[in-house]
């Protein structure tokens, strides 16, 4: 049996955030959104005869910088696109922190992108980012998520499709993702055996700031490391509901302090306020003050 990666604090990808490369206002006002993370999209968001004009955007973008700490990514078109190898030579050029591939579905498609992104010339610190939104990539995900670990630019985080899941299998969203559950908590599973952080798909209305806090408090209940988002109204609730609890934070601190007196130094377990507390509790502690830490270092 495979056994779960040891977890590690990774940045913080509360809201990730999805912009068209085709906009330029769009790509400007991100330079200024409190998201932990932009990607921008050549792919659904952009028409087809407008990619190359995205393409160049992203160009002059990148080269004039001023998007502070925010991670940066850029969604290629799907491996199987004739537009891949120029959206890498793009990303090649642009190096952001990572490129997002849509509709990954087997591990040939991870070898033909392993390819492209070695005759493109992509940065080995360019990571990779997963989309699981296929009925075959749900079907597959461990072994992707192992060829996804093997690739020189490696894995770096998978991120659920909702909507394209939902569009292939016919299963409805509502209410509340009932019976997308299933392949949701499957996905979030998969994800932490290999060690990856999964993201949640996108609330499609963005009007709607209730049901949006509900299902982002659903994610954050079923593992989800952040939500991806559509529009910039959506980025506080998103960095609100994935942020450690105050509550939580001072019961984790506690929990460090108590490890660290000299009489509990060899304790595998100890009592705290009447509470048996052990050392995977501490562990968890010291991930979720990590975590804290990190959300601080963005000032946010």
């Amino acid at each position: 049996m495979a056994e779960a990666t040891s977890a590690r604090p990774t940045r913080p990808r509360r809201s990730v955030l999805y912009l068209p490369a085709s906009n330029l206002r769009a790509i400007d006002k991100a330079r200024s959104l409190p998201a932990d993370s932009i990607v921008f999209d050549l792919e659904d968001a952009v028409a087809p005869a407008a990619k190359p004009q995205a393409r160049d955007n992203l160009r002059a973008a990148f080269a004039q910088g001023g998007f502070g700490s925010r991670e940066l990514v850029i969604r290629s078109n799907a491996i199987s696109s004739a537009d891949l190898a120029a959206d890498l030579a793009t990303v090649a050029a642009c190096q952001p922190h990572a490129v997002l591939l849509p509709k990954v579905s087997s591990t040939a498609e991870i070898a033909l992108f392993a390819d492209a992104a070695r005759q493109a010339g992509m940065a080995p610190g360019t990571a990779t980012w997963f989309m699981a939104e296929t009925l075959a990539g749900i079907q597959h995900l461990p072994a992707l998520l192992a060829a996804g670990a093997a690739l020189p630019n490696r894995l770096a985080c998978l991120v659920v499709g909702t909507n394209d899941i939902a569009k292939e299998s016919g299963v409805s969203v509502q209410p509340d993702r009932l019976y997308l559950l299933p392949w949701l908590m499957q996905m979030v599973l998969a994800a932490k055996l290999a060690g990856v952080p999964v993201l949640d798909g996108v609330w499609n209305d963005f009007k709607d700031s209730v049901g949006f806090e509900r299902e982002a408090l659903q994610a954050q209940q079923m593992g989800f490391a952040g939500k991806t988002l559509i529009h910039p109204s959506q980025i506080d609730a998103a960095n609100r509901q994935f942020s450690p609890d105050p509550a939580a934070l001072a019961q984790a601190q506690r929990i460090v302090n108590a490890f660290a007196l000299h009489h509990h130094a060899d304790a595998g377990v100890i009592n705290l306020d009447g509470e048996m507390v052990e050392r995977l509790h501490l562990a968890q502690a010291q991930q979720l003050l990590a975590v804290a830490q990190q959300i601080s270092a963005l000032g946010d």
